[in-house]
């Protein structure tokens, strides 16, 4: 059963952390240069896939016992808010241009940038950590590849009207206080329970 509180919170989560990230800006790139729809395809397979890495990582953490978990989880969410707060400006990586213009051309760049570009990123370490934190794969998962498919969507179809109106700096402080957040109640409920 899915709990729609989990996929709601993972969602908020991951959605503010993956919004300032690079591959964000490399699907607006993407969705300037392609068919929005064969770029998405791609990108959403790829995200797809690094959810599922994620969660089947962070469900052998809940093997250990609940007090290693969320210290583990609490460490990482801390680091993780250390890591958005000290990100400065990323610079946009250079996309070669398919040759063509065919679905499967412009569905494999996209898969293979994201998958490439996001392997190991804060957003895939914090749906493991999530996962762990959660015991709930089904919720986690669910919640972290809409996040991320709704940041994609979000960046190839109207990714410039959207930093226009919302500053990334505010985006990314926002991100790093839900994690600082997460971390501390992780490492409180380690210590009380």
């Amino acid at each position: 059963m899915i709990s729609f509180t989990v996929t709601a919170l993972v969602f908020g989560v991951v959605f503010l952390a993956e919004l300032p990230d690079k591959t964000a800006l490399a699907g607006l790139v993407l969705g300037t240069r392609y068919r929005a729809s064969y770029v998405f395809a791609g990108v959403a397979a790829a995200f797809a896939l690094h959810v599922a890495l994620a969660v089947a990582a962070g469900s052998v953490l809940t093997l250990l016992p609940q007090q290693i978990v969320h210290a583990l989880t609490g460490v990482l969410f801390l680091g993780g808010a250390a890591v958005l707060l000290m990100r400065k400006g990323e610079d946009e990586e250079e996309i070669r241009k398919p040759e063509n213009q065919s679905f499967w051309k412009v569905a494999s760049t996209g898969f293979m940038l994201i998958l490439v570009a996001e392997f190991g990123d804060l957003t895939q370490i914090m749906t493991a950590n999530l996962a762990a934190r959660y015991d709930d794969p089904l919720s986690v998962g669910l919640g972290a590849v809409l996040a991320l498919w709704a940041v994609a969507g979000l960046g190839i179809v109207g990714g410039k009207a959207l930093m226009k109106r919302v500053p990334l700096a505010l985006i990314t402080k926002v991100a790093a206080l839900l994690m600082l957040a997460l971390g501390v109640w992780s490492l409180w409920e380690a210590v009380a329970g």
